[in-house]
C-alpha cells in the first residue's frame, strides 16, 4: 500500500531555522523530518512513498539519490577508478521512493491529483503532510477507513495548546508545568489521512485546488468523510518553536513517533 506525501510547500513560517531546504528537509536529530515520517509508515510495513515535490524539490531527490553513498560503507581505490563500491549499513532497504516535481506553486488538491498515475490502480493509499508527526495507529486507522467505505478518513486530534499550563495551589506554589498541554477543546485535522481511490472524483486538474477547501466541503455535503479519533502524540512544524520542541523530545527520549 503507498503512502503519499506533500511536501512541496514553502515553509515561510520556519524559513528561521533552514532557509536553504524544504521544511521536510528540516533535520529533527540528525535526519529530515520527512526521514521520520517515512520511518514511522515503514514500521508499520508502508515502504511504498510517493513524495508530491514543489519548493527547492531537487534538494530531496538529491538526498535519497545518494542515500546508500551517505549511510553506508564506500570502497574507493584511488587512481583507478572515480565510482565507489557502497557497502550498504543501514536499515532502509527495500524502500521505494517516487520523487513526482508536481510544481512550484501547486495547492495540496491539484498535487494529490498530479500523483493519480501512481496511485490510481489502488483501492486505497495513505495521504499526510511533510511537516507532522505522531503516534497514530497507521493499523487501526486503516482498519477503521475499510470498515465504513467512505472516500476519505481524515485523523482529528487534539491540538497543542499554544502556551504553557501551570498549576498552582491557593498560595502560588507551582505543582505542575506542562510546555505544550493538549486542548481539551474540539479536534482539528492532523492529516494522516487514508483515501479511497474514489477521491480523485473530488479533485480536478486545476493547481490552484487546495485539498483542504472545495473537495473536503464536498464529501462533507456528500457524506463521504469520516473521523478517526487520536487521542495520543500529534504535532506539526510550523515554527521555530515547534522545531525547538520536537528537536527536545527526540533529544530527552520522549519521542513517541520513533518506534524503531
Amino acid at each position: 500500500m503507498k503512502t503519499v506525501i506533500l511536501c512541496g510547500g514553502f515553509g515561510t513560517r520556519i524559513r528561521n531555522v533552514a532557509d536553504d531546504i524544504p521544511k521536510p528537509m528540516v533535520p529533527i536529530g540528525d535526519k529530515p523530518l520527512i526521514w521520520h515520517i517515512m520511518k514511522y509508515y515503514a514500521h508499520f510495513g508502508m515502504s511504498d512513498f510517493i513524495l508530491c515535490a514543489g519548493y527547492k524539490g531537487s534538494k530531496i531527490k538529491d538526498y535519497f539519490l545518494s542515500y546508500d553513498r551517505q549511510f553506508g560503507d564506500c570502497e574507493v581505490i584511488l587512481g583507478r577508478s572515480r565510482e565507489a563500491q557502497v557497502q550498504t549499513k543501514h536499515d532502509e532497504l527495500g524502500w521505494k521512493v517516487t520523487i513526482a516535481d508536481t510544481g512550484l506553486n501547486t495547492m495540496t488538491g491539484g498535487r494529490v491529483q498530479k500523483i493519480k498515475k501512481y496511485v490510481a490502480d489502488d483501492d486505497h493509499f495513505f495521504l499526510t503532510y511533510g511537516d507532522g508527526l505522531s503516534d497514530v495507529d497507521l493499523n487501526a486507522l486503516l482498519t477503521f477507513h475499510k470498515s465504513h467505505g467512505k472516500a476519505l478518513t481524515v485523523t482529528g486530534v487534539r491540538p497543542p495548546g499554544r502556551f504553557g499550563e501551570l498549576t498552582a495551589n491557593d498560595a502560588g506554589l507551582l505543582s505542575g508545568f506542562n510546555e505544550k498541554p493538549q486542548a481539551s477543546g474540539g479536534r482539528i485535522s492532523g492529516g494522516y489521512f487514508v483515501c479511497s481511490r474514489r477521491i480523485f472524483d473530488f479533485l480536478t486538474d486545476d493547481e490552484s485546488l487546495v485539498f483542504e477547501q472545495e473537495p473536503m466541503k464536498q464529501l462533507v455535503a456528500e457524506e463521504e468523510l469520516m473521523m478517526y479519533r487520536h487521542d495520543g502524540f500529534w504535532q506539526c512544524m510550523d515554527t521555530y518553536r515547534d522545531w525547538k520542541f520536537l528537536q527536545s523530545l527526540l533529544e530527552s527520549g520522549d519521542a513517541t513517533w520513533k518506534m524503531w
